[in-house]
């Protein structure tokens, strides 16, 4: 797959643009590959209209004074990602107020006419980890982001899964430390992994307290420890990633949580399924805080490499 990457890149004449739309940031980035950035621009995120014409003004100037060639849209979800569907490349049922419905891929790539990719901020994250980062080689790869929500990019078998919809591992609900009756930020689930360990969950558990001034021996980073400890349980039951990295606002901010998960994990899947024992199985990303704003790229150039062999057939 690099070898293929490598080949196209080399062709091309143009950058590939890529947008990653999450709950705090946008991020735009017009770029061949991680070593070939041209340009790159962030824009906050606010309501839906705002936001969208912000990424517009800036997709349009860089299509005057550059030109590109092909799409890729990681964003925040749920998303639809049918293709099929009538709304396909929308906002589905997110909590945050006035985006439901937008249609985030159609007004974004219209304009242009290029070929375009649309997935999730989190599975785009995982490609690029997949392509330049932590999962390089491997088929079967989970990138999991804690920050204002948590988000899982899962891919099985080379692709991200699908079925009715991508992922939502950061809404399947986990037992409660004995002790936490804290709120949980979730509107929808009382016990969810979002609704107990995301940055938006430590604003709720700790009112006007600042998450720096909580000592890494506190009992919320047990609660978050265990609920993320078992949503990583619940992925290596269900498909066995190769490797599961663990990134986000949260992680970057309190690395003492990452040191806890591998060990956490081990005792809780209890030697029923055996981890890799010669490296480290639960990891920071290797791109750092690149991995999503590389994500869209990731999804654009695996885009071209698809269409190529279709083309090649």
């Amino acid at each position: 797959m690099n070898a293929n990457f490598s080949v196209l890149s080399a062709k091309a004449t143009q950058p590939l643009v890529g947008i990653e739309l999450g709950g705090t940031k946008c991020i735009c980035i017009l770029a061949f590959g991680p070593d070939e950035l041209v340009a790159q621009e962030v824009v906050p995120t606010t309501d839906a209209e705002t936001t969208l014409g912000a990424i517009e003004q800036i997709l349009a100037r860089w299509w005057r004074t550059h030109g590109f060639r092909a799409m890729g849209i990681a964003s925040m979800g749920p998303i639809r990602v049918d293709p099929k569907s009538p709304d396909y490349g929308h906002i589905l049922a997110t909590t945050k107020p006035g985006w439901p419905g937008a249609d985030i891929a159609g007004r974004l790539s219209r304009p242009f006419g290029v070929p375009m990719a649309f997935d999730t901020d989190v599975n785009g994250a995982a490609l690029a980890e997949m392509t330049w980062g932590a999962g390089r080689g491997l088929t079967d790869f989970a990138y999991v982001t804690v920050g204002t929500g948590v988000g899982v990019g899962l891919i099985v078998n080379g692709k991200p899964t699908r079925g009715i919809g991508h992922s939502e591992i950061g809404h399947i609900r986990v037992p409660r430390l004995p002790g936490d009756t804290a709120p949980s930020a979730c509107c929808y689930h009382n016990d969810c992994v979002e609704g107990l360990a995301s940055g938006t969950a430590l604003k709720v558990r700790l009112g006007k307290q600042n998450v720096s001034e909580i000592a890494a021996d506190h009992f919320i980073w047990d609660v978050v420890t265990d609920a993320i400890t078992s949503m990583c349980h619940a992925m290596v039951c269900m498909t066995g990633p190769q490797r599961i990295v663990l990134g986000g606002g949260v992680m970057e901010k309190q690395p003492h949580i990452l040191a806890r998960i591998e060990p956490a994990l081990r005792h809780s899947l209890a030697g029923y399924i055996e981890l890799p024992a010669d490296e480290p199985y639960v990891r920071a990303p290797q791109l750092g805080n690149m991995a999503g704003p590389l994500g869209p790229i990731a999804m654009a150039l695996a885009l071209e490499v698809e269409r190529e062999a279709v083309g090649a057939m």
